[in-house]
């Protein structure tokens, strides 16, 4: 095995292609909402899933070099291997790789400002800062409990809203409504990785909301970020803001039981099959979503 090989393999790992799903789901969302409003653009639709798996892949890599130099990262962890604590790749290669994968998606980005305008830069420019500040800087949200809010908040409202409003040029109630769905179940795949991680958080201190508020908490609000995601279907529908057959996205749930069936009762390790359900969840979810509003 030649050393070019490992390296290959190594930067394999460190961008966790088990993640990317999840970024992809918003933007699915989104582009099936624009699609039924009759504003889908492909070439619009394609730059925001590049942007978004590109702004994954970043926040990936920082959070694989921060957490190891803030000494979060100990070959006690369990979750999937970090390249740079377990030497794979130097801080200086994967702070390298960092930066250039967030100097694509702005390159990127900058065909998106040219439809959107202003109010993409405001979100291009916090996506990186936040994917960044996750971990690293003066204040890292995801050590003062914060991350929870802040994943809402980019892979809910920003992906979603975002991409309905490159291709139709503003946001439709359907679309703030469906910014809800995807964002928790997303946020529960962080809610997942702090169960798993709690104990070796709390040495590191990283105080995350599971680290100060318990594991009985941390899987309450697993159960809630996923139920009110599938609740708020029927509930749109209702009111008239959907389709009765974007409940087809129900189907998908055989796959989050599954996840949550670990979640209430495994720890440690076998957490990350969760983690990886809970991701494929979000991806079929908005998919079968996108099939429902088009019967």
């Amino acid at each position: 095995m030649t050393e070019q090989t490992i390296n290959w393999q190594a930067w394999g790992l460190a961008i966790r292609p088990r993640t990317l799903p999840a970024a992809a789901a918003g933007v699915v969302m989104g582009c099936a909402l624009a699609w039924r409003d009759g504003h889908f653009r492909f070439d619009a639709a394609l730059v925001c899933l590049l942007t978004a798996l590109l702004l994954q892949i970043g926040s990936n890599l920082a959070n694989d070099v921060f957490d190891f130099e803030r000494g979060t990262d100990t070959p006690e962890r369990l979750g999937p291997t970090r390249v740079t604590q377990a030497g794979l790749l130097t801080p200086f290669q994967v702070k390298f790789g960092m930066w250039t994968v967030f100097a694509l998606a702005a390159f990127l980005g900058l065909y998106l400002v040219w439809l959107g305008g202003l109010p993409i830069v405001i979100i291009g420019v916090t996506a990186i800062i936040a994917a960044i500040a996750y971990t690293g800087g003066p204040f890292p949200l995801g050590y003062h409990g914060l991350g929870d809010i802040f994943v809402f908040i980019f892979f809910g409202l920003a992906s979603v809203a975002g991409t309905y409003y490159v291709q139709a040029g503003f946001v439709s109630t359907a679309a703030w409504w469906m910014t809800i769905p995807p964002g928790l179940i997303i946020t529960a795949i962080l809610v997942v990785n702090n169960l798993r991680d709690i104990d070796n958080d709390r040495k590191g201190g990283k105080h995350t909301l599971a680290v100060r508020l318990g594991e009985r908490f941390t899987k309450t609000q697993y159960l809630f970020c996923m139920s009110v995601a599938y609740l708020i279907l029927p509930i749109a529908a209702w009111m008239g803001i959907v389709s009765w057959f974007s409940l087809l996205a129900w189907l998908s749930l055989p796959i989050a039981y599954k996840a949550a069936k670990v979640v209430l009762t495994q720890k440690g390790r076998p957490l990350n099959a969760a983690l990886a359900g809970t991701g494929q969840t979000a991806l079929v979810f908005s998919l079968l979503f996108w099939v429902g509003i088009a019967l």
